[in-house]
């Protein structure tokens, strides 16, 4: 009495999450999102009868079909399933998820191996704008195994090169949501950027921390995360978000010098749970940031340039983030050039997660 579903579970940088055909789903999205919260076992903080991993980070969800854009070969939809929540967001891209979109795409046969490397183009319909994945296909097969190394996942594999194209103000409109470089919120001074995800960026100094807290100090403190919070809420309009209360964006982000020869220190809320380390493009974000004159996270930042081709170190609680930032200044302000980064990613499962037939008999 129960319904198979084809899916397959894959890591994609230091994020895990199910990867399904569209076809394979209902189409009617109300009931998609009740068979994914099913498949992951939410609401429930274990997640013990699902495939979830008990974290926003291991409850993740891509949804993809072919492409009839002249840009992109893969339409991904990521979907971000809560954990202790009846509840489905596709308010955000994720870049770690989007790691595993062109390993998964060649797999099934949707695009052809093209030598030793794959180029493949990928919509990124929660915001529209595209990425382009380098996918190693070395001996005609997707490879895995390699020398590259993140930070946040154990051991070596195979590099994924990801460009992120049109992606400044794809939520938000505009790089810049409010207009200014720096706002006051409750007394504090934050800057509100976009480039890929909307993210909110405040001097840990501000709120009497060092900014090196761990994760779980950070989660303990209950009187910093209603602060955030308060301040995330007041500016949802102004970001052109509109009500954030039930979103998992702006993300908040609280910014220190660099302790490891990096160019700035990071501690991300997602935006209730403290990130690990941080997502893809809120490092894109960040590190745009940087390169911004006056912005809080120039102000904080080390030695940054603020024009042409930049690579920052952005350190996170298990290492840093590399991102190529290309800045081209204007009469009209700063034009992101490229933005581009590396991750990896590795194929853990493939089979038929099964829900119950009660809630839905399968396509």
């Amino acid at each position: 009495m129960q319904t198979a579903i084809p899916c397959t579970v894959m890591r994609g940088g230091t994020s895990r999450g199910l990867y399904f055909s569209a076809a394979d789903l209902p189409a009617d999205p109300a009931l998609r999102d009740r068979v994914l919260l099913a498949a992951m076992g939410s609401p429930d903080l274990r997640q013990i009868d699902g495939l979830g991993g008990a974290h926003p980070l291991t409850s993740k969800v891509a949804v993809l079909s072919p492409s009839s854009r002249d840009d992109a070969d893969i339409e991904y939809l990521f979907l971000q399933v809560a954990v202790d929540r009846a509840a489905v967001s596709d308010s955000q891209n994720c870049g770690n998820i989007l790691a595993g979109v062109g390993p998964w795409a060649i797999e099934r046969g949707w695009v052809p191996v093209a030598g030793e490397t794959t180029v493949v183009g990928i919509h990124m319909v929660n915001t529209g704008a595209t990425a382009v994945a380098r996918v190693c296909t070395e001996g005609g097969v997707v490879r895995y195994d390699g020398s590259a190394r993140i930070d946040g996942v154990p051991g070596t594999a195979a590099p994924v090169t990801l460009n992120f194209l049109n992606i400044s103000g794809s939520s938000c409109g505009a790089l810049l949501p409010t207009g200014n470089v720096v706002d006051t919120v409750d007394g504090i001074q934050v800057t509100c950027i976009d480039n890929g995800m909307p993210v909110v960026l405040l001097r840990a100094a501000d709120f009497g921390l060092n900014g090196y807290e761990t994760p779980a100090e950070l989660e303990a403190d209950a009187g910093l995360k209603a602060r955030l919070e308060s301040i995330r809420l007041q500016l949802g309009g102004p970001m052109n978000l509109g009500d954030v209360g039930g979103k998992t964006v702006p993300k908040m982000t609280l910014l220190a010098p660099p302790r490891n020869g990096g160019a700035i220190s990071t501690r991300s809320f997602i935006p209730h749970r403290v990130h690990e380390a941080i997502g893809v493009l809120g490092s894109v974000s960040v590190a745009t940031a940087c390169v911004l004159c006056g912005s809080v996270a120039q102000q904080v930042a080390d030695g940054i340039v603020g024009s042409g081709t930049n690579y920052l170190d952005v350190e996170h609680p298990t290492g840093c983030f590399t991102v190529e930032i290309s800045v081209e200044n204007s009469s009209r302000g700063p034009v992101i050039k490229r933005a581009a980064l590396l991750r990896t990613a590795r194929l853990l499962m493939r089979g038929e997660v099964m829900v119950p037939r009660s809630l839905w008999g399968g396509p």
